[in-house]
């Protein structure tokens, strides 16, 4: 018995699909479906280029299709109109190994560059595509997904890991484990590459989306040691107390977290990936308000409980350094994390109080809610003690740049035209894209104008391009020849803008730092 049925839509029908005859179909109930399907099967299928055109269906479609002497193609012709982009339509008991196999729409075979959006189309679509064919099944609760490569296998190998993905920590229904492989013969290591390519992003997701209550400076600094244990003969991990951030004089970061009854950590992380390499380290700092409450500055109630990703800075950062050493990456990189909440009590900084960072610099601190500069200044500076070939810096630091930009693409102010290249190049290819914002002396002004001190944490005029006079505050922290601040403030959540990424924290864009570095890794 053949059936096909649009995704959650199963409905009785009487036909004669492929040459055989069913005189009645009863109704699929989704127990019935469920407990049959122990295996399942996501197909592609580009959309038609002419009206008359016969289905068009990727290489491993048309093999399994050809197995089964065409009835794919007869089915998917009288089952409905041509598949959309994105769309998916599932068919049971059409193969005896695959008790449910869903077909998805992946738009135009078109694989080129596309100027207009900066990325590969054909990549997002298959990305895309995948994780609705994989969710599908997830619903259905079959345990085990081969998945067509669709011509790119570490693309179809990110949607799929990135799309079954759900916080369920602590629900006590958990959302039904699938685990997925490569169908057929293709590009295992492809394959492979973009498991971890998409294990590493979830990671970051995981981190954000975790309750803040559960997700303090020391839980945070742990996760990240036994996630890269696995790698220690490469990975050498240091958890700074606050006495050694004393030290330091990191008199910045300092001020932020005395507000907590939290201890801060100062996470530091060395990957060797090519130790016998004279080449200087990738510096990597992000930033890590555990949670933000905006301190003295409060923040309205009203949202503030997203505030628990404020160190998605860190959790990109760490967990792309995580999937650098998965992945083997022949090259060295540097983590640098400052983890602490930024909380009001009679201990936490006030408006109008001056700190002194760790190059000597002070700072008018007008408003406790622009805490993140801060301690970034201080682990900046610290970076430029390893002699970086690079700092990247990543931080969820203004809400004006989800202003700007929205979920598009994360923010990139750089003193580097070669850097800028190197990050833009690794974001085409990941479709997780970044944009470059303006450096200027207009705005380094408005921070160096402060009536107490060397600088002013926000800026002579406020509500005016505040992630660029953001940006310039970080600068004056900065000597390094090739230094970034991507500001991934708008990108740090999902409603459904990224089809292959569920609502909630996006991890972004731990895939296009992942990318950057293994580019790097063929540099001179």
């Amino acid at each position: 018995m053949v059936c096909s049925v649009k995704h959650k839509m199963l409905l009785p029908f009487r036909r004669v699909l492929a040459g055989v005859k069913i005189h009645s179909c009863r109704p699929f109930s989704v127990s019935r479906i469920k407990s049959n399907c122990k295996k399942g099967l996501v197909l592609g299928v580009y959309e038609k280029e002419k009206e008359d055109d016969s289905v068009c269906f990727t290489e491993a479609a048309s093999s399994f299709d050809g197995s089964l002497s065409g009835k794919l193609r007869e089915l998917l012709s009288i089952s409905g109109p041509p598949l959309k982009k994105g769309k998916s339509r599932i068919f049971y008991g059409l193969h005896e190994d695959f008790p449910s196999v869903v077909v998805v729409g992946l738009g135009k075979n078109s694989p080129g560059f596309c100027s207009k959006e900066n990325w590969y189309n054909c990549k997002e679509n298959i990305r895309a595509a995948v994780s609705v064919g994989c969710r599908a099944l997830q619903d259905l609760e079959v345990p085990l997904v081969e998945v067509d490569p669709c011509g790119d296998p570490q693309a179809a190998a990110e949607g799929a890991v990135l799309g079954l993905f759900e916080y369920d920590e602590f629900k006590k229904k958990k959302t039904f484990a699938v685990k997925t492989q490569l169908h057929g013969s293709s590009d295992t290591t492809a394959w492979e590459r973009g498991v971890l390519y998409g294990e590493g992003q979830n990671l970051a997701r995981r981190l954000m989306e975790a309750p803040a209550n559960h997700v303090t400076p020391a839980f945070f600094a742990d996760t990240i040691e036994q996630k890269l244990a696995p790698f220690s003969d490469k990975v050498i991990i240091h958890k700074r107390p606050k006495s050694w951030i004393e030290e330091q004089q990191m008199g910045a970061f300092l001020s932020v977290s005395k507000g907590s009854e939290e201890p801060p950590v100062f996470l530091e992380i060395h990957y060797n990936g090519n130790a016998e390499s004279s080449q200087p380290p990738l510096v990597l700092v992000g930033k890590g308000i555990t949670f933000d409450s905006g301190g003295i500055s409060l923040k309205p109630s009203s949202g503030m409980e997203a505030m628990r990703a404020d160190m998605g800075g860190a959790a990109t950062v760490c967990s792309s350094i995580v999937t650098a050493a998965a992945l083997k990456l022949p090259v060295n990189i540097i983590g640098l994390a400052p983890l602490c909440e930024n909380m009001p009590s009679g201990k936490a900084n006030k408006p109008g109080d001056v700190v002194k960072a760790k190059n000597g610099k002070t700072i008018q601190v007008d408003n406790t809610d622009a805490e993140g500069r801060l301690i970034l200044a201080d682990a900046l500076c610290y970076a430029h003690t390893f002699n970086p070939k690079a700092i990247v810096n990543a931080a969820t630091l203004t809400g004006a740049m989800d202003v700007a930009l929205g979920s598009a693409a994360t923010g990139v102010f750089t003193n580097s035209d070669w850097l800028w290249k190197q990050l833009f190049k690794a974001s085409i290819v990941t479709g997780d894209r970044v944009w470059r914002m303006p450096l200027f002396q207009h705005y380094t002004k408005q921070v160096t104008d402060s009536q107490l001190a060397d600088l002013n944490n926000i800026g002579k005029y406020s509500r005016s391009g505040g992630p660029c006079t953001a940006a310039a505050f970080l600068g004056e922290f900065v000597t390094a020849p090739h230094w970034a601040h991507l500001d991934m403030a708008g990108v740090m959540s999902n409603k459904d803008e990224i089809p292959y990424l569920r609502k909630g924290m996006s991890g972004r864009p731990t895939r296009t730092l992942v990318e950057f570095a293994a580019g790097l890794c063929t540099e001179p």
